[in-house]
């Protein structure tokens, strides 16, 4: 069946090129992100604390790594931030996680929650 509409018709809806566009994302401070990635489990836990207590209230710590996960998708600029405080999107996992200075050369083919030790940040007594 042939459709009547026009090639060039414009729909309203953005090309695959025009989705793509760094335009309008904020930029990432690098060097900031590459020494929070360095950052022990204990003293990237104080700075979530300090500079953004909303991420530290969701923060689970799952061994030696930190996992911050959201019900939903967040806007750019939340992205950012993780980003600059080290975090890495695990599209597998849907997380956001932290290796703090741990990082391993192979991915873990098991659920890390149940081998290690889990708990959420904020619940911890003393940090």
């Amino acid at each position: 069946m042939k459709t009547t509409a026009k090639k060039n018709q414009k729909t309203g809806l953005s090309s695959r090129s025009e989705q793509l566009s760094t335009e309008n994302r904020p930029e990432i401070d690098f060097a900031l992100r590459r020494a929070n990635r360095a950052l022990e489990t204990e003293k990237l836990l104080a700075l979530l604390r300090s500079d953004a207590p909303r991420f530290f209230e969701v923060a689970e710590v799952v061994g030696k790594w930190v996992w911050i996960q959201f019900s939903d998708k967040q806007p750019s600029t939340i992205t950012r931030v993780l980003s600059e405080f080290g975090f890495h999107w695990n599209n597998t996992r849907q997380a956001w996680q932290h290796p703090c200075g741990t990082i391993r050369k192979e991915r873990a083919t098991f659920d890390p929650r149940k081998r290690y030790r889990s708990y959420f940040a904020a619940d911890a007594k003393s940090i």
